[in-house]
């Protein structure tokens, strides 16, 4: 028995489009956030893609996303659960500057190191380590369980709290998962066997 996990990034937020840091700062998705997120809706109801539950993180841009998910696909009282673990990576001391302007700041070198290396992380945030370490055993003890069961799973949350779960699905090296580029909106198609690997992957651009 195989189950399917599906992961979205949010759709555009009113910080990406203003190029900010945003990290745990609660920020709304713009009028192109919510049609990517729409889009992606879209996209799956074509398939015929049914769900059993979904995650989210505790902030309202990927609530939003997933809501917009669900309402494309005719499920839109399905269980949804919350939880602060899918959070985005804290970029602490970052959050709500431009990144120009972080550049200006710290140099291009340490920002880029800040926004790019697997263990360093930016004052008073984490990396992009520290949110696996949240985000992995929150995955195995409450989401991968129903997959295992052969359901289908919608997990919408965020760049980094997504690329930390896809480290470990995939199998990727700490250098592969920082170059690994997610597009907001974009539905991906995880199908998993039943001893939790990973049988197939398929991108709804």
């Amino acid at each position: 028995m195989s189950g399917t996990l599906v992961l979205v990034r949010h759709g555009q937020s009113e910080w990406n489009l203003k190029n900010l840091f945003t990290g745990w700062r609660d920020i709304g998705l713009t009028e192109q956030g919510i049609k990517e997120a729409k889009d992606g809706g879209e996209k799956l109801a074509e398939r015929g893609i049914k769900f059993d539950i979904a995650y989210t993180s505790a902030l309202s841009r990927a609530q939003v996303t997933c809501q917009l998910i669900l309402d494309e696909v005719g499920q839109s009282d399905l269980t949804t659960v919350r939880d602060q673990a899918l959070n985005e990576r804290d970029y602490g001391d970052l959050s709500g500057l431009n990144k120009d302007d972080a550049r200006k700041k710290w140099g291009e070198e340490q920002v880029h190191i800040w926004r790019r290396s697997y263990n360093v992380a930016p004052p008073g945030g984490e990396s992009l380590r520290d949110t696996g370490a949240r985000v992995w055993p929150y995955y195995l003890h409450e989401v991968q369980p129903h997959a295992l069961r052969g359901e289908t799973v919608l997990v919408a949350a965020h760049g980094n709290s997504l690329r930390a779960l896809i480290m470990a699905l995939e199998g990727m090296s700490s250098e592969q998962i920082v170059k690994l580029e997610l597009g907001t909106g974009v539905p991906m198609i995880y199908r998993l066997n039943a001893d939790s690997t990973l049988k197939s992957k398929e991108i709804l651009a």
